[in-house]
């Protein structure tokens, strides 16, 4: 395929498996889920849900802006949860990174998350170019 790339950044966590960060084919960027590590440290941040779904957003974030977007690009995101009891705190997280309308959304709470987190978000986003 070549129109396909993929795009890492060191602004979000390294792959930690054999995957890329994410895949752009096209103007269509698909992103790797990510867990709550720091990417300065690799290291799983575990102070409280709510500083996993931020470290999330913002790993995201990172690998959106490598990509030549932004959060509000994303068009749809899976998240995963260990625990659908967080689900309030995830939307409260979320709306403070995405505007209106907001992407399509999937959320499943899974027996595991790598690492033993208790958070993982994927993304599709578009690009303009």
């Amino acid at each position: 395929m070549s129109n396909r790339s993929t795009i890492s950044t060191p602004n979000a966590p390294a792959a930690i498996g054999t995957y890329s960060q994410a895949v752009k084919v096209g103007n269509t960027v698909y992103m790797s889920g990510q867990i709550p590590l720091d990417p300065a440290t690799m290291e799983l941040v575990t102070e409280s849900f709510e500083a996993q779904a931020v470290r999330v957003f913002e790993n995201l974030k990172a690998v959106a802006n490598a990509a030549g977007g932004e959060l509000n690009d994303i068009v749809k995101l899976t998240i995963l949860l260990s625990d659908m009891d967080f689900f309030p705190q995830v939307n409260e997280v979320m709306a403070r990174y995405f505007d209106e309308p907001y992407p399509a959304r999937a959320a499943f709470a899974v027996k595991a998350i790598p690492k033993g987190a208790d958070i993982e978000i994927e993304g599709v986003m578009l690009t303009n170019d």
